[in-house]
């Protein structure tokens, strides 16, 4: 018998210790509260109500609207010893009669639902016999109109509570929610007094980037030729440009597949389970078609077009790295981008009030891959975390070391420009206007007799509407609403018009591909693991996820004790196959010399759970200096030196003097005191090259005290 959700945890999933947010969520469930819990993807959302359905009576209904992440999380479920069962459309009527009967008997803790099938009547008659102790809703965000993936369904769960014995605790979760949408979930799934739980929406191991103005096509071919054993996720905004996708790396000889509403369910569904299976590696699919896959070892995403909002991107780019290795997150911005989500938007059956909300959230995704600042800070932002740090170090704006830029002379002549035409117009027909376009609309208007007429000829219309973009992006220029919207100059325009402020633009370098090193032991346990799959008839990962066979080709346990420390293995999984992973590893340790862990060397591993940047802080107060952190947790000293910095943030104690000389510390407070402290750039561009970012920091948190910044 369990006895708390700590030990439900380890003896079931095999872990030591809950993530951030876990555990207030799970204790308030298990106090009987209704509860809302905002999670990132990847940040253990589904252990939220698998572990109080293991704690509570009866059993669990678990709402989903996906069917093929029903079958994986059932699938896992089971793997590990807790019966579950999915009712959706691919049962017939009389298989889901027996089930709710077997679980009404007591035989099942977790039943996955549609949210579709509760539009029965019938459905929810046989609803009645079931002892529901929980009623965990996933993607609840689908219940608000201003959400991003509305459905319908989701509005008839605040009566599903009244079909049942009594009212269960209702559980809703997701990963993107704003402010109104998550005051929608509150009150249109009718809970009680909830707990609202947000832990953030940082995905510290996701390294963003926007790639703009490439060949996509050729960028993609090069990307996936350096990384062979990886898998990956492509999405695009139409079924044809996935079709099309698909063709080139089928032609290329890539191992492909492809996803979207065209496509059977058959289809759909063999071609979802071969990417599971790891049978193929690359996935394309449509971006407005929700592809559910809990497959844990997705080390890239790819959106060959940029989505209509920030959150359908930062819900798909989060498919990656959910077993919280690196992966990266590549958004390919092209300059039509922008008008086939227009399209999309126009074409839609969504009322005027519903139209003008999309516009405005694409304008939002449009600045997104046009801004400079950092891309983490960006979407943190906008999710309304107020003091998310300057820099992260792991995206592509912040990565860059690029020189920076002074192009003050072609804002003033973009702005200026906008200003003659008078701010009546888009983005298009000013870039033509600077460009000296021969065309007849300029010609009719006048335009040509323009002193900013032809003054930025030597650039390309692409250049041209690039560099707008950017400037809307930071507040110089301001972009109205709608489906034909119009420049006009931003709150930060007349300062650069008058020539008190500069602007600086960091000349952006193309990011080096990241080497990938696969261990010869690691290559020996994903072979055991794809045979031990194919008799069971799961995916791989349903066995161990790839960060549990990284570690296990670290730490080489040859016995119970020391197997059952490795994040991931649990009693149930190790009874299964701990034997057949044991005898590879201390084959492969014998016939290469190496000493195996044992359970006397076993060391378990004390932050698992714990936030990234404060195991940071923990061996920071051991006495470790940040060099020795960085290459014990094998990170970049610049991700430990922001681990420092975010700690200070959320007030922990540093002690900055240990960073900072003084001869250092009196030049960098001169120039702060000069320039400011808003941004570093100008900063670190103002002082001698010795002295690095960490450093500035250091001092200005010193400087501001006990102030964050």
């Amino acid at each position: 018998m369990l006895h708390n959700p700590l030990e439900a945890l380890k003896k079931y999933f095999g872990y030591s210790s809950f993530k951030l947010g876990q555990e207030r969520l799970i204790e308030s469930i298990l106090g009987s509260r209704d509860t809302v819990g905002i999670m990132p993807t990847g940040g253990g959302k589904s252990l939220c109500y698998q572990v109080p359905a293991l704690l509570l009576p009866g059993v669990t209904l678990v709402i989903s609207p996906l069917i093929s992440l029903m079958k994986d999380q059932v699938d896992s479920l089971n793997e590990i010893g807790i019966p579950s069962i999915y009712i959706n459309s691919s049962l017939e009527w009389n298989q889901l009669e027996h089930n709710l009967y077997l679980a009404s008997r007591g035989r099942f803790k977790l039943i996955y639902i549609a949210p579709e099938r509760l539009e029965s009547e019938r459905f929810l008659g046989i609803l009645k016999d079931l002892p529901v102790s929980l009623l965990a809703i996933d993607e609840a965000h689908c219940v608000s109109q201003w959400g991003h993936d509305f459905r319908p369904s989701y509005l008839s769960l605040a009566s599903l509570a009244n079909h049942l014995q009594s009212r269960p605790v209702i559980a809703a979760f997701t990963a993107t929610a704003t402010e109104q949408v998550k005051e929608d979930i509150i009150r249109l799934l009718n809970l009680y007094n909830p707990n609202v739980y947000v832990t953030g929406f940082n995905r510290d191991n996701l390294f963003l980037s926007v790639v703009r103005g490439s060949d996509k096509m050729n960028f993609i071919i090069e990307y996936l030729s350096s990384r062979k054993n990886q898998s990956g996720i492509i999405y695009a905004a139409t079924r044809k440009q996935v079709d099309s996708i698909y063709d080139v790396l089928c032609r290329k000889g890539f191992k492909a597949g492809k996803y979207h509403a065209g496509l059977s369910d058959n289809e759909r569904s063999r071609t979802q389970d071969a990417f599971s299976y790891d049978n193929i590696r690359v996935m394309a699919a449509t971006n407005a078609f929700g592809m559910g896959i809990d497959k844990s070892n997705v080390r890239f995403v790819i959106h060959f077009n940029m989505p209509k909002n920030i959150e359908s991107y930062y819900q798909e780019a989060g498919r990656a790295g959910r077993d919280s290795d690196p992966a990266e997150c590549i958004l390919l911005y092209g300059a039509q981008d922008i008008h086939i989500q227009k399209f999309l938007i126009e074409q839609s059956i969504l009322s005027s009030e519903r139209k003008t909300a999309e516009y405005n959230r694409l304008q939002n995704m449009a600045d997104y891959c046009h801004t400079s600042v950092c891309l983490r800070k960006y979407i943190l932002q906008y999710f309304g975390e107020k003091d998310s740090p300057e820099t992260c170090d792991n995206c592509g704006n912040c990565r860059d070391e690029g020189q920076m830029s002074d192009i003050t002379p072609e804002v003033q002549k973009i702005l200026s420009c906008v200003k003659r035409m008078g701010e009546q117009y888009g983005v298009n027909l000013v870039a033509s206007v600077l460009k000296g376009s021969n065309n007849k609309k300029i010609r009719l208007l006048g335009f040509d007799k323009l002193s900013t007429y032809g003054i930025m000829k030597e650039y390309s219309i692409n250049e041209l509407t690039n560099l707008i973009n950017l400037l809307a992006a930071e507040q110089y220029l301001y972009i109205t609403e709608g489906m034909y919207p119009v420049l006009r100059l931003g709150d930060r325009a007349v300062p650069v018009l008058t020539g008190r402020e500069k602007v600086l633009r960091k000349v952006i370098k193309k990011a080096p591909v990241a080497e990938t090193s696969d261990t010869a032991l690691f290559e020996l346990l994903r072979s055991l693991r794809k045979q031990i799959s194919e008799k069971q008839n799961v995916p791989p990962y349903v066995i161990f996820h790839d960060s549990t066979l990284q570690e296990m080709s670290k730490i080489y346990p040859v016995d119970r004790l020391s197997m059952l420390t490795i994040n991931g293995v649990g009693e149930n999984k190790f009874e299964k196959y701990g034997s057949q992973f044991i005898e590879v590893i201390s084959k492969y340790a014998t016939q290469r010399g190496i000493v195996p862990t044992s359970a006397k060397t076993a060391a378990v591993p004390p932050s698992e759970g714990v936030a990234s940047h404060l195991a940071t802080y923990e061996m920071f107060m051991e006495g470790k200096t940040l060099k020795e952190i960085a290459l014990q947790r094998e990170l970049t000293l610049q991700t430990v030196q922001n681990h420092m910095v975010r700690c200070w943030q959320e007030g922990r104690e540093v002690d900055w003097d240990m960073f900072i000389s003084s001869r250092h510390e009196e030049l960098i407070l001169n120039t702060v005191k000069r320039l400011g402290a808003q941004k570093l750039s100008p900063i670190k561009e103002a002082l001698p090259e010795e002295i690095d970012y960490f450093t500035i920091k250091a001092v200005i948190c010193k400087m501001k005290g006990d102030t964050p910044l």
